[in-house]
């Protein structure tokens, strides 16, 4: 019955989350006239596809959390156990890639420069948001175990390739 509440819990943090930002991303197609239509015709097409990859990406993230973190995506309801499976074994922060690609998508269908240029501006934050405060909060929650993640795992990019020298040299 908890792992219900908790993904009662995460539906709602995640759709609010997706709420809050597609209506910042309406409130600035505002801003569109001024850069007149300097996006191709052709981008909804790609941007149709970074939206349904960007979403399938996060709500996998969404999922690992719920299943084997015992949490929710939200910081102030996080996972109770550390989570390194799911999209989480090739990049440290594939939530955040989810967001930001379902964003630029949005950005691309809606043939927005303004939503591009946030879009740009919001990667940014969360980077900096990963980088001060959550990266730490994790070190001194899981401790060793987030260090090692950490050497073998990029934050960002994944790595190109398949075999990964450092794995080796780990022990858990």
């Amino acid at each position: 019955m908890k792992g219900v509440f908790i993904a009662l819990r995460a539906l709602l943090y995640a759709t609010g989350f997706v709420f809050l930002w597609g209506w910042i991303a309406l409130r600035l197609r505002a801003y569109d006239h001024g850069f007149g239509n300097i996006l191709p015709s052709w981008t909804p097409v790609p941007g149709a596809i970074f939206m349904g990859l960007g979403g399938i990406l996060a709500l996998a993230c969404v999922g690992t959390f719920i299943v084997r973190g015992r949490g929710t995506p939200a910081p102030f309801d996080a996972p109770r156990k550390f989570v390194a499976a799911g999209p989480y074994k090739h990049v440290r922060n594939p939530m955040y890639i989810g967001g930001w690609t379902l964003l630029v998508g949005f950005g691309l269908y809606l043939h927005s420069i303004s939503i591009l240029l946030f879009s740009l501006a919001w990667i940014l934050f969360f980077h900096l948001f990963v980088v001060f405060f959550e990266e730490p909060n994790l070190r001194d929650k899981f401790g060793v175990t987030y260090e090692d993640y950490c050497k073998s795992v990029r934050r960002w990019l994944p790595r190109l390739s398949l075999h990964d020298p450092t794995a080796a040299n780990r022990t858990r």
